[in-house]
């Protein structure tokens, strides 16, 4: 097996050289590469390099799929062979230069929300552990009832698990402005004034027990715990006015007037504009997405069970991330996750399939570790790697997504978190969940490896593709 150096080199040299790359980053599993010339890069070798599980151009980058912490060291040794190292603000100009406006609103949207689901993830698996360590038939196993824990410690589980999604806004204005190009700690002040505890707590007046304040006797104005489209929008103006102030501004008085005319001018938008307005809206899109959840017969998970992985492959699964933190922050819960968890394990199962089917040794080295990959929620390899290759195969994955999603709407499957899916995410549901979580997957598993043996895959298919 090569070293990663000598990956990173056969990557640059197949991808045209170093003078073809712009820039290189990375996300959880694959290398994106800003290509100058994409008529230069040859994908076939690529994806016959070693540790590469497929490659694939999406949203105007050239993608190559590593998995999860090889990608991390062969980007560093493909920037220490001198490929320019593009940052989040970098990457999204260069992006500004290719690709519809939709691809370039959906590659925003990843920006933004990505950096900030690792601890939303942490938070959702603090939810499950509390649920955990609260149930009664867990206690009992300590001699214990749920009247002897002590309430010191139920408010410490409360600063876990209640932190993120009540300063939500202030990680969504500081990832905001960074996107944007302003300066990432203004977006965190931004953000906590849109959450400061002298502002009646949005979830009290929601329930009923605090009123709003009015200003100028008819804006209410609350603060806005759990929201994420008000502080997305302010951090978007705010990083483009700080950007606008700058240019104007004497850099002897740079440091003194930017910041605060920003923080000003931004905190009257947000909390009397911005704020109520986009909040509005935001609760229109809670509402119907909750509507779409609760669709009955299980038709809602039957649907987005099966659409769930064309949708990654469009690469605009992005929009999700924004709708499952909407539901956390706003319910509690996220029944999305279960219906992602069966469309993830499907395609874990059909890959399975095919690398028990094959026998071809090139194939089982492929097909096997993309399986587990994708039991541990990671589906690109899959994917990308066999069963699109071979069509059917991602079909009846397709197929076992739909149908241990509509398991999952069916048994009203609801989450602690998000991000986290199949063997991971059984952290999400330890409070009395697991079992129908695990029949979840089973059955997507299940369903999708028998449709895919049985009529999915053969070697002369195999044969076929490969001339």
């Amino acid at each position: 097996m090569s070293d990663n150096k000598e990956i990173a080199k056969q990557v640059i040299a197949a991808v045209g050289g170093k003078e073809n790359i712009n820039s290189v980053a990375h996300c959880a599993t694959r290398l994106r590469i800003m290509v100058k010339d994409q008529s230069k890069v040859n994908k076939e070798e690529v994806e016959n390099i070693d540790k590469v599980k497929g490659a694939f151009y999406n949203s105007g980058q050239f993608q190559i799929i590593f998995g999860t912490g090889t990608v991390n060291k062969i980007f560093e040794e493909v920037v220490s062979l001198g490929a320019a190292e593009g940052s989040t603000g970098e990457m999204k100009e260069e992006s500004n230069q290719q690709g519809n406006v939709f691809q370039r609103m959906i590659r925003t949207f990843g920006d933004i929300f990505v950096p900030i689901i690792p601890v939303l993830v942490a938070t959702g698996l603090f939810m499950g552990l509390r649920g955990l360590l609260t149930q009664e038939q867990v206690l009992a196993v300590f001699g214990m009832v749920p009247t002897d824990i002590s309430s010191n410690f139920l408010l410490y589980t409360e600063v876990l698990t209640d932190t993120a999604f009540a300063f939500l806004p202030a990680l969504v204005a500081w990832s905001s402005f960074k996107v944007f190009g302003g300066s990432p700690v203004i977006g965190i002040v931004l953000g906590l004034m849109l959450v400061n505890p002298a502002l009646p707590n949005a979830y009290e007046v929601a329930g009923g027990t605090v009123d709003p304040i009015t200003m100028f006797g008819f804006i209410p104005v609350v603060g806005y715990q759990g929201t994420v489209l008000p502080a997305f929008i302010a951090g978007f103006v705010g990083a483009k006015l700080e950007r606008w102030i700058r240019k104007y501004v004497p850099e002897t008085l740079d440091l003194l007037v930017t910041p605060f005319m920003t923080l000003l001018i931004m905190s009257i938008l947000s909390l009397f504009i911005i704020g109520p307005i986009f909040h509005s809206l935001e609760e229109v899109i809670l509402n119907a997405t909750i509507w779409v959840l609760a669709l009955p017969f299980g038709l809602a998970g039957l649907i987005l069970g099966a659409v769930n992985q064309l949708i990654v492959v469009t690469g605009i699964h992005h929009l999700f991330n924004f709708m499952e933190i909407q539901l956390l922050a706003n319910t509690g819960v996220n029944p999305y996750n279960g219906i992602i968890t069966a469309s993830v394990a499907a395609q874990g199962g059909a890959a399975l399939a095919v690398g028990m089917k094959t026998k071809s040794k090139k194939l089982k080295a492929l097909a096997y570790p993309s399986t587990l990959a994708a039991f541990l929620g990671i589906t690109e390899p899959a994917v990308f790697g066999v069963n699109l290759r071979y069509i059917k195969p991602f079909i009846f994955g397709l197929v076992g997504g739909g149908v241990g999603g509509f398991f999952a709407s069916l048994v009203g499957l609801e989450a602690t978190g998000m991000s986290l899916t199949v063997i991971p995410g059984i952290l999400l549901y330890l409070n009395g969940q697991i079992l129908l979580y695990i029949l979840t997957n089973i059955i997507a598993i299940g369903v999708a490896f028998v449709l895919t043996y049985l009529f999915g895959y053969s070697d002369k298919m195999r044969q076929e593709l490969e001339g």
